[in-house]
């Protein structure tokens, strides 16, 4: 019993042999960029694009609905506050 306490404790207090001084070191810091910079013009070539053709057309359909709902927002804005004032004329007389 006294035996196979002895041997655990050896066990766990012994540590492993290093066959390297530092070897999970990390690459200094411009290595890392130009790694990453490498590895995101790889992915880029990776992409497919629109044509640009169609990615005009998207443009000028999202720029016509951005307009529509600007002047649906200002319509709404000035009939409200149309309303308001009229509220407010016919209240205080």
């Amino acid at each position: 019993m006294a035996d196979k306490k002895a041997t655990s404790k050896a066990v766990k207090t012994t540590k492993p042999a290093k066959s390297a001084k530092k070897s999970n070191k990390k690459p200094n810091v411009f290595k890392r960029i130009w790694n990453y910079l490498r590895e995101c013009k790889g992915e880029l070539k990776k992409v497919t694009w629109t044509p640009p053709k169609v990615a005009t057309k998207n443009f000028f359909i999202v720029l016509v609905v951005i307009l529509v709902a600007g002047l649906f927002i200002f319509a709404l804005d000035r009939g409200l506050f149309a309303l308001l004032g009229l509220v407010m004329n016919t209240s205080s007389t």
